[in-house]
């Protein structure tokens, strides 16, 4: 079973030619060498790579030629505006376009906050016409992603990062588990699943992050792990850990059986996302 990254980010260096709209934790540059070979010394034979709104808004070129130039590495994932009213346009040309696999909503303050926005609907509306998954950016925003999955049982919705508030930078939130109820309440909903990306920012403690076990254990319970998805949030971590503490926390772990692991850290991807590295 392959190991495959639920979220990776690559960018180039701010530049004229694709200016970025804002900065985010990061190195300077993550080019598509930088991420294999941060891959290639863990043992990660794929990742889906996730185009970085806060640097390129709905501007996924950069993203798209990194995936083009390794297509046996790399899927992508596409921010789109629910405000726009061509975005269903906009979803039918992506779903088009080989190598790419989803699309995603980041649920910020231009986003309504209600889930029978038109906006919203006709994004989930054309995702579940081009069997395209929906990504979520959505915390603080749970209970109305419950309203989106009823109202669209035939999409799949995708929680980002646990749907918990995550740090850029040291300390973990104080109560980073708070809101993990809100999570749990989701699981009836068929048709939401979880990117367990960067649940090791949330720890307390040192690697191997044991403290982050228990509350996990209670989303693949709710879930299961056919609904859960691994990954790093590679490179918004940096400043809490190195990609191979990322990796390696859910590898040596003894809260997760062989089986278990090659289900998180893979299988689910596979089966929700229909990619697999290697895979064109």
């Amino acid at each position: 079973m392959p190991t495959i990254d639920a979220q990776v980010h690559c960018y180039e260096r701010n530049h004229p030619g694709r200016p970025w709209a804002a900065v985010l934790a990061g190195p300077p540059e993550v080019t598509a060498q930088d991420m294999i070979k941060a891959m290639d010394e863990v043992g990660v034979d794929g990742g889906l790579l996730v185009s970085v709104w806060t640097m390129y808004r709905w501007d996924a070129s950069y993203a798209v030629a990194v995936q083009k130039a390794h297509p046996d590495r790399f899927a992508v994932i596409k921010p789109v505006d629910p405000n726009d009213p061509k975005v269903g346009d906009t979803i039918a040309e992506w779903a088009a376009m080989d190598g790419t696999v989803a699309i995603r909503i980041m649920m910020g303050p231009d986003v309504s906050t209600d889930a029978a926005d038109p906006g919203i609907g006709r994004v989930l509306s054309a995702a579940g016409r081009h069997d395209l998954p929906v990504n979520l950016m959505c915390r603080g925003r749970l209970e109305q992603v419950a309203e989106m999955a009823r109202r669209h049982p035939d999409t799949t919705l995708v929680i980002d990062h646990l749907g918990l508030e995550q740090p850029m930078a040291p300390p973990a939130p104080r109560e980073p588990w708070v809101e993990l109820p809100k999570l749990l309440a989701l699981a009836p909903h068929k048709n939401i699943v979880v990117k367990i990306t960067g649940a090791c920012t949330l720890s307390h403690e040192k690697f191997p992050y044991k403290d982050i076990w228990d509350p996990l254990g209670r989303i693949f319970d709710a879930f299961g792990l056919q609904r859960c998805m691994w990954g790093t949030d590679w490179t918004r971590a940096v400043a809490l850990l190195t990609y191979r503490e990322g990796v390696d926390s859910f590898r040596v772990t003894d809260r997760l059986s062989a089986s278990d692991r090659a289900q998180l850290m893979g299988g689910s991807l596979e089966k929700i996302y229909g990619w697999s590295p290697g895979k064109r």
